[in-house]
């Protein structure tokens, strides 16, 4: 569920028509939805009801402040994967001790940093990793929180791109060896064994790989406290994918996810943390554009939107589909024409959509990307010099721009010229 809806045919973002920002902020633009934000993160608390927990979002998800302060308010934690990202917490005032510190290529640079600030543990990915902490954290006289990240080897049976949980993806260290791994940690100086990390891929619209994933990390669990160490937290990563479309798609519930982990670990006594991003981010976002030119090609019509792959690359990337649909709504059994919905980028890659069916539009009409809330603007760049687009957050009937569009002198000025240039 989100809160875009037809009202009196016209688009709404909650309370506030689309056409409105439009005409205030221009196109492109993503536009988000605090009151879809806020339920989809309250899903996972009452899935989770009655378990010791902690959600963390994924802000590789969609990393803006003000969508970061609303989840951080709620009693969110944050799920980081870099230096920048672990600012960007800080800075919307999430507090340390709910900052998970996540990423294969961690810096002894951002290990200082996280150890000087604090946070709430590293999920580190591997031995060599370990031992630079170690030795980090030593040098700092700090002691650091770590959960190591196994690799469980199941296949997510996701995009392979987002699939994490492989024996041959580049994540964490391999299931069969984990014991060793964790006497080793229990011995290097500086290091508190706090518990266990999965994550096993993105995008996931069914169960079975989580629970077999799951499982193993609950036998691990029970190993490692065999062996003498004292595992309290189990952090079993995201995932749970969303409809991206409004037909043939129906991803778990939280609700049904929540009760498959309380069934697994409910017994255990660990605190369970989970870092979802897609799914309350996913749905809570749209991508505003207008049609430059509806262009009759060979055998095909062109529909040529002003926004482009630089602004939602998921589609050229990974093949994504997202639901495009009219800001007016069309009246009630329109013909309908197929169209390749394309950007102007000089790239064949640059198309959204092929031979969708959407109804008549011509030049200035506006239309909406659904489901365009997650790794959409936070993957977006200034390709063919085009500015990053602005973000709008919706409150009931209120709105406001939270990343504006930068001018043409702003992205030129940034260049430098080396002194035998001027």
């Amino acid at each position: 569920m989100d809160h875009f809806i037809y009202k009196d045919g016209i688009l709404h973002a909650e309370d506030v028509p689309l056409l409105r920002i439009a005409e205030d902020v221009g196109t492109p633009f993503y536009c988000y939805s605090t009151a879809t934000l806020t339920r989809h993160f309250k899903l996972f608390q009452e899935a989770l009801d009655g378990l010791d927990h902690l959600v963390c979002f994924a802000i590789k998800s969609l990393s803006n402040q003000a969508i970061l302060r609303t989840l951080a308010d709620l009693g969110a934690g944050m799920d980081v994967v870099s230096g920048g990202e672990y600012r960007r917490a800080l800075a919307a005032g999430c507090p340390p001790d709910r900052i998970v510190f996540s990423g294969v290529g961690k810096t002894r640079a951002e290990m200082c940093f996280a150890l000087e600030h604090g946070l709430r543990q590293f999920n580190v990915e591997s031995v060599e990793e370990l031992r630079v902490l170690s030795a980090v954290a030593s040098a700092m006289g700090k002691t650091a929180p770590i959960t190591l990240r196994v690799n469980p080897d199941v296949d997510a049976r996701t995009h392979e791109k987002i699939a994490t949980g492989r024996k041959e993806d580049k994540f964490g260290v391999p299931i069969a060896r984990a014991r060793e791994f964790y006497a080793e940690a229990a011995s290097l100086p500086g290091i508190d064994v706090v518990g266990v990390d999965v994550h096993i891929g993105s995008q996931l619209t069914d169960l079975a790989p989580f629970e077999a994933a799951f499982q193993k990390v609950a036998d691990l669990t029970r190993d490692l406290r065999a062996d003498g160490h004292a595992i309290r937290r189990v952090d079993l990563g995201g995932g749970l994918g969303i409809p991206y479309t409004r037909s043939n798609e129906t991803p778990p519930l939280p609700l049904e996810y929540g009760a498959m982990i309380q069934r697994i670990f409910g017994d255990l006594e660990v605190e369970v943390e989970i870092e979802p991003g897609r799914l309350i981010a996913g749905n809570a976002g749209i991508l505003l554009a207008s049609v430059i030119y509806l262009k009759q090609g060979e055998g095909r019509d062109f529909l040529i939107l002003d926004a482009a792959m630089n602004d939602l690359i998921r589609p050229a990337m990974y093949g994504a589909h997202h639901d495009i649909i009219p800001v007016i709504e069309p009246q009630a059994g329109v013909e309908q024409h197929p169209v390749d919905i394309v950007g102007p980028v000089c790239e064949s890659g640059d198309t959204f959509a092929k031979q969708r069916q959407m109804p008549p539009l011509a030049a200035g009409d506006l239309v909406a990307f659904r489901s365009a809330g997650a790794y959409g603007a936070v993957m977006s760049s200034e390709y063919n010099t085009r500015p990053m687009i602005p973000e709008v957050l919706v409150k009931g009937d209120q709105y406001a721009v939270i990343r504006p569009r930068p001018d043409f002198d702003e992205i030129i000025n940034r260049d430098r010229l080396p002194i035998w240039l001027e």
